[in-house]
């Protein structure tokens, strides 16, 4: 077993199991299952195509989306083998639109490893991310026409996500609410798409389905805000990508909006922060500079405050499930996506 799939079982043992149960032992063994189908799903037979399609999944990561169509799928018939080949779809997804992000970014880094549009070339890793959502696409007809659009309609909010993204806000919307929809499709919409798939593949009640959407658009919602907080205030080490890279690439995140928001009301600091922001952060210096006094301000905790409340919404919203540990599981889900910014 390589060190990745050992990792990645642990993780979800750790997540689920922390006295060793039943569930948490089914979905690392189910996890497991799941990496190895991953592997033979972008394994290409030309040198070229099969190393960039391996390049991100080498290098690991949470699988959390993977996780949580296992776990959604206990509320049916979680031993069905659609659940792991939906498993997968929805991590060749998410794979997919990292290797697309790196490049619109311009991100140095991923998982620890160099980008894959530095190690090859910028059309190189989005032709490797347009051949995964193509995987992702063929997996998804083998589970149905209901599979099929689930997956269409997922793909179309990532993209729509992107482009308002990076079209930013019209005039007269709030840009905070602005932000908050880009989140709710770009990553909500992934994770949503997730435990549906979960719901869908095991046969599990239909009456779950809104149930578990809301669920994983609010904690998708808090993951992303995390990550916010993370990319300024992490080492490299323990996020796996260069800390303050959203600042220096111009990404908009929420501790920006709100410090700008800040500076505008007259807030002496936070107008500081802004120059520090709007300056050349070209240089290391200039960046740590920017990514300290950002971190340093109020606003960073007000983030975590709304990342906390998206997370309490997401649990809130599995009120009318059934307690047991499946539940316990999605509740654990949601509170360690945000557990992670302390």
């Amino acid at each position: 077993m390589n060190r990745t799939i050992e990792q990645d079982m642990t993780n979800a043992h750790r997540t689920f199991a922390p006295s060793e149960s039943d569930l948490g032992a089914f979905i690392a063994e189910r996890l497991l299952e799941v990496e190895n189908f991953l592997d033979v799903a972008v394994t290409q037979a030309s040198r070229l195509p099969n190393e960039s399609s391996h390049h991100l999944l080498n290098a690991g990561g949470k699988r959390a989306r993977p996780v949580l169509v296992l776990l959604a799928a206990q509320f049916g018939d979680p031993t069905r083998p659609e659940v792991v080949k939906a498993a997968a779809a929805v991590e060749l997804t998410h794979l997919a639109t990292l290797y697309h992000d790196d490049v619109m970014d311009d991100a140095p880094v991923r998982r620890g490893a160099t980008a894959a549009h530095l190690v090859w070339t910028n059309s190189v890793a989005i032709l490797t991310g347009d051949v995964l959502f193509a995987r992702a696409s063929v997996l998804s007809s083998e589970l149905g026409p209901r599979a099929v659009l689930l997956q269409s309609e997922t793909f179309e909010r990532l993209v729509l996500g992107q482009l308002a993204e990076f079209s930013g806000p019209e005039d007269g919307t709030d840009p905070v609410e602005h932000y908050l929809t880009v989140l709710a499709d770009k990553t909500g919409s992934l994770i949503a798409a997730a435990v549906e798939f979960g719901l869908l593949t095991s046969g599990a009640p239909e009456d779950l389905v809104p149930i578990m959407r809301e669920y994983g658009e609010k904690v998708g919602v808090a993951f992303q805000l995390a990550d916010d907080i993370i990319d300024l205030t992490s080492t490299g080490d323990a996020s796996g990508k260069t800390p303050g890279t959203d600042l220096r690439e111009g990404v908009v995140t929420l501790p920006v909006l709100y410090v700008r928001e800040a500076a505008e009301a007259g807030d002496s600091a936070a107008a500081e922060v802004v120059e520090l922001l709007d300056s050349d952060l070209s240089s290391d210096e200039a960046l740590e500079a920017a990514r300290s006094a950002l971190a340093a301000h109020p606003v960073t905790e007000r983030v975590r405050a709304e990342a906390l409340r998206w997370a309490d919404e997401a649990i809130a919203a599995l009120d009318t499930l059934p307690a047991g540990e499946v539940k316990d599981g999605l509740v654990d889900f949601a509170r360690q996506s945000v557990s992670r910014v302390g």
